[in-house]
């Protein structure tokens, strides 16, 4: 395994991704013998490259999707649960200022009318 914090298991290497093609049963028509691969032209190996190329770009882009996915939906929770927290103890603060004017401005005016009252 990869000792890099930034690798993720669940994205093949790609000798995985062909080890995988190798284990799995050959699709319809069967393999090419190497007497045929050895006769195959330069467009041949061209097409044979190209098709690789777009079978792998696809399959690692469908896992690319899915972790980045994953990711985002992790990153997002964390960050709203962060600004959910930072804005709570923001209108805590704001409310608590609030409600200690209205109790300092309460008790004046108290004070003022029993100071009538005399």
């Amino acid at each position: 395994m990869n000792s890099n914090p930034a690798f993720d298991a669940s994205i093949p290497v790609l000798t995985e991704v062909f080890q995988e093609k190798a284990e799995a049963p050959a699709p319809a028509p069967p393999a090419a013998s190497e007497p045929a691969l050895a006769s195959l032209g330069e467009q041949d190996w061209e097409l044979v490259e190209r098709r690789l190329h777009e079978r792998v770009l696809h399959q690692l882009q469908s896992r690319v999707d899915f972790v980045l996915e994953q990711r985002l939906k992790d990153s997002m929770e964390e960050v709203l649960r962060h600004a959910v927290s930072g804005l709570t103890e923001e209108i805590r603060h704001g409310l608590q200022d609030t409600i200690e004017k209205i109790v300092v401005r309460a008790v004046a005016q108290e004070i003022a009318h029993l100071k009538a009252l005399k």
